[in-house]
Parts: structure tokens; C-alpha cells; sequence
């Protein structure tokens, strides 16, 4: 005989039996196994994006973090370690929110696939492929990438069998046709995949992991307000670090020859933060992104310049067209407010 169940009359019971319990018990019932485990990829020396997203993550409590990985920036704009600076970045960032020696940060390649073929594993492929092939936990595991996807082409190419185990969420690529409005200069390729196309073509075509991207059009929308960033360094810490890095990403930028510069706006894209959004700003019951909008669709191939080649008979991936923004920004305020209550000046 199968049982009915009424769930507002559940959920009900369950929130008066959590209300009865009293603070510190009705905070252990809350805290029940996290809603994932997700591995963040960033490339941490380059746009500061990717700070306010570490930042914002490394507060979620319902995400477990096993791995930070720094990774390096397009040849044009490359140092020679950025791997090794991001890592350092993501230190010095953790450390300042008095959160660091939690999680492992690890330095990535400093150097683009050059071949589909002819590859070496970098810093970080076995601890990707050892986090993957778990088999103590429970939790679903994410790749939540900001930047190019050299790492898990990598880790993939070492252990194939991780494509099965991991869900990779992307920020990067163009635009598809058909959902996006056009941008200005749509034809230059997307910065994330310019890192390393070799990499994104090794993800695409040719292995098993299952997309969630993120698309130009899509993180575009992410738009923090200059007042906002102003409002945020001068409340502390956190806030100051994190301006310092954007006033120091517009200087260096301007110095670079033959690029245009920063143009001045009264908005920065703070594009990397819908890894938080979709991993952690999730409801409790059926845990799925459900304020952001997307397409689902067979995964194409893509080619080195950006564009796709339909295939209808590719699997099924996730193309972003609208994040929830608002939730976003409103809830990494009260998480940065948050912190400055329990480490005064450290927010």
C-alpha cells in the first residue's frame, strides 16, 4: 500500500520540531551533510573576480572545499607562474579571513595543452583525480571553474573514469546561438576559453564529463556597482583587500602594450560568482539551481575560436542564460557582514 505523504504538513512538523529544540540544537539539525563537494579552479592572479567568488565560497557552510587550485592565465597575459601567484593569492586571501590552513591550495600547470596528444601532468592532476575516485563520501562532486580548464583535461586525460564521478561548471565560452542577444565584437573568442582552447576541445569533444556553462552572455550580467565596491572596502578588511586588487587590475592592465585599457563604467562583472550561486544558493529540498534560468541541450563540439558545432547526438549539458544575481550579491554582503561580527576587522 503506498503511503501519502502531505508535504507542507511534513514541513510544517518539521519546523516546529526544529523551533523546539532552541538555538545550538536547532543549529546541529540544520547542519546535516553538505550539499556538495566542490573543487574551485581559478585563475587568482588575474581578474579579481575570482577573490570575491574564493571569498564568498570559503563562507558557504553547506559546500565542502577539498581543493583550491591556482591556475595560469593566456599566454598574452602570462607571467610564467601564474599558477603559483594565484595559489599565493588564494593564501593571502584566506588568511586575512582568518580561514587559513582549512583547505588545500594547490599551484596548476603554467602553461596551456599544446597537444590533444602530447601531454604532462601538472601539480594538481592526481589530487583532482584522488578527490574524483572517492569512494568514502557521499556527496556529488563539482569542478567549479573560472577561468580555462587545462586542470580537469588534465586529470580527466589521467583517469578517465572521473568523467563519470564530476560535474564541471564553467564560466566561459561564447555565446550559442539562439540564446544570447548579440555583444559588442562578438566574434573575438571568450577570455576563459583563450586560456587554453586545447583543454576546453578535450572537455567538449572528447570526454564524459557533464557541462553546466556559464556562457559570456550569461556571466556578463553579473554587475557589482563601483558605490557598492566602495561601500564594501570601507567596512573592513575583506572589503579593502578586495578593491585594492580591482584598482591594481585596472593599473596593470593599462600598462600592457596595445591593450586599450579598462573603459571607466560605474559597474565591474564580478562574472566568477555564479560558481557560488549554483553550487551553494540552492533550496534544501530537491538541491538544484532553481532562481537561474538555463537550456538544456546535446553537448557540441567546439572549436578553438569559440564556435560550436552542433551534435545532436552529444550529452546532455547545461547552457546558463540568466543568474540570479540579486541573491547572489545580497547573500556574499551578508556573508562579508557575517564575518566582521565574528573576527572584528577581519571583514
Amino acid at each position: 500500500m503506498a503511503l501519502k505523504v502531505d508535504r507542507r504538513a511534513f514541513v510544517s512538523s518539521v519546523v516546529a520540531l526544529v523551533a523546539s529544540l532552541g538555538g545550538h540544537a536547532m543549529a546541529a539539525t540544520m547542519e546535516g551533510r553538505k550539499v556538495a563537494r566542490v573543487i574551485l579552479d581559478n585563475d587568482f592572479a588575474g581578474d579579481p573576480d575570482g577573490l570575491f567568488q574564493l571569498a564568498h565560497h570559503a563562507l558557504c557552510r553547506s559546500v565542502d572545499i577539498p581543493l583550491i587550485v591556482g591556475s595560469h592565465l593566456p599566454d598574452g597575459f602570462s607571467s610564467g607562474h601564474d599558477a603559483s601567484d594565484g595559489a599565493a593569492r588564494a593564501r593571502e586571501l584566506l588568511k586575512l579571513m582568518t580561514l587559513d590552513g582549512r583547505n588545500t591550495v594547490i599551484a596548476g600547470s603554467e602553461t596551456a595543452m599544446r597537444s590533444k596528444t602530447s601531454w604532462t601532468p601538472s601539480p594538481a592532476t592526481s589530487a583532482i583525480v584522488r578527490e574524483a575516485m572517492r569512494s568514502d563520501v557521499s556527496e556529488p562532486l563539482f569542478y567549479a571553474a573560472g577561468a580555462g580548464l587545462t586542470e580537469l583535461a588534465l586529470a580527466w586525460l589521467a583517469e578517465p573514469r572521473i568523467g563519470q564521478r564530476v560535474k564541471l561548471i564553467w564560466i566561459g565560452g561564447n555565446e550559442h546561438e539562439g540564446l544570447a542577444n548579440p555583444i559588442p565584437q562578438p566574434d573575438e573568442v571568450e577570455f576563459n576559453l583563450s586560456i587554453d582552447p586545447v583543454a576546453a576541445q578535450v572537455i567538449f569533444n572528447e570526454s564524459d564529463i557533464e557541462i553546466w556553462q556559464v556562457p559570456r552572455d550569461a556571466y556578463r550580467q553579473m554587475l557589482f556597482s563601483n558605490t557598492e565596491v566602495d561601500e564594501l572596502a570601507a567596512s573592513g578588511a575583506l572589503g579593502r583587500y578586495l578593491k585594492e586588487r580591482l584598482d591594481a587590475m585596472a593599473e596593470l592592465m593599462a600598462k600592457i602594450p596595445g591593450f586599450p585599457g579598462i573603459t571607466q563604467t560605474e559597474a565591474y562583472v564580478l562574472g566568477d560568482s555564479p560558481l557560488v550561486t549554483l553550487t551553494a544558493l540552492v533550496p534544501p529540498f530537491q538541491p538544484d539551481p532553481s532562481s537561474s534560468r538555463y537550456k538544456q541541450m546535446p553537448t557540441p563540439k567546439i572549436r578553438a575560436d569559440g564556435t560550436y558545432i552542433a551534435r545532436p547526438t552529444g550529452r546532455p549539458m547545461r547552457v546558463y542564460t540568466d543568474i540570479d544575481a540579486k541573491l547572489t550579491f545580497r547573500d556574499m554582503l551578508a556573508k562579508f557582514r557575517t564575518l566582521r561580527i565574528e573576527h572584528p576587522g577581519q571583514g
